[in-house]
């Protein structure tokens, strides 16, 4: 494996990262399809065995039990110097007032929440998971920097939103000489190439790390158009995900297989490989509940695209509606 830097910083991460969405109490939340801890531990440490250093997951993932899992995994099969954690605060986490958001109040609860359960003193990268229009950025930023000073994060990332509004704290971050965000967590993949057109730009331009969320397209682009999941069918964020008809979607994913066949590998392989190969990408963003997910993302990476199996994969795309955040 061979690492690379997540954005402007010093900070060596895997080309993969390792969703943890899918590792969870099955009965916590709103994610009735994940793995509980017995089944997930097996793929917490084949990804350290292929050489995946970077794990990423957050607060709002199966009532926490997400970090959970994944703290007391890599407690048992890695040193803590040697991986990277990465989490995230915004949603509620609770009906009470102050139980989610952007506020001072409540980014310095869920950090310390989440470092109890990830049974570490500090988390490698802390990402904001949405932007929070109630909160004044200054407050949100100020308190982020505060944290970092703390020595509770190391850097600090966001994800997706719209690229004005990451612009806006990117620049007011510095204007205050608060430490800034080195990457962004977007959502993006064949069937969704909105953020190609004003926030992948930006991340390049500043120097910003891209690590995307749903590169295979919740699986649809690793199955037939008409197939489904246990995972579709009960994912009720993703629910709200993918929801077009465009006959150029079907095409896509018709693409997708006609390379996949002609190459003779998987057809995650290739989707995967495009995302990787796309410029300003620093590392996708997997998720693995059957053991040869994690083979096919590792071998992704070695999957060189040609300019003809690219522009068969992209030549159906139409522009869509931005999915992923309000």
């Amino acid at each position: 494996m061979r690492y690379v830097r997540l954005g402007n910083t010093g900070l060596e991460i895997s080309p993969l990262v390792l969703g943890c969405m899918t590792y969870g109490a099955p009965e916590r939340g709103n994610h009735a399809w994940t793995l509980d801890e017995a089944k997930s531990r097996p793929f917490l440490r084949k990804a350290l065995d292929l050489g995946i250093n970077t794990f990423d997951t957050a607060n709002a993932y199966s009532d926490g039990t997400s970090e959970e899992i994944l703290g007391r995994a890599l407690k048992d099969f890695a040193r803590r110097d040697e991986v990277v954690i990465a989490t995230k605060t915004f949603f509620r986490w609770g009906k009470g007032a102050n139980q989610g958001g952007l506020s001072r109040k409540a980014i310095f609860h869920s950090v310390d929440d989440s470092l109890s359960r990830l049974g570490t003193d500090y988390v490698d990268l802390l990402q904001i998971h949405r932007f929070d229009p109630a909160t004044p950025i200054e407050e949100t930023l100020e308190a982020l920097h505060d944290v970092v000073k703390s020595g509770k994060a190391r850097y600090l990332g966001a994800s997706s939103m719209h690229a004005w509004q990451f612009a806006k704290m990117v620049y007011t971050s510095r204007l205050h000489g608060w430490t800034g965000f080195v990457s962004m967590q977007d959502h993006y993949n064949l069937l969704q190439r909105e953020e190609e057109r004003e926030m992948i730009p930006f991340c390049i331009d500043q120097g910003i790390a891209v690590i995307p969320w749903s590169p295979l397209a919740r699986g649809r682009l690793t199955r037939d158009w008409d197939q489904t999941s246990f995972r579709q069918d009960n994912d009720v964020f993703g629910g709200t995900l993918y929801r077009s008809t465009e006959a150029s979607d079907r095409a896509i994913v018709e693409a997708v297989k006609a390379v996949a066949d002609a190459r003779g590998v998987p057809r995650a392989q290739v989707a995967l490989a495009w995302v990787a190969q796309r410029r300003g990408v620093t590392a996708p963003i997997v998720g693995a509940s059957k053991p040869h997910h994690l083979d096919d993302a590792v071998a992704a990476l070695d999957l060189a695209l040609t300019d003809e199996e690219i522009a068969t994969l992209e030549n159906a795309y139409v522009p869509h509606p931005v999915e992923g955040f309000d």
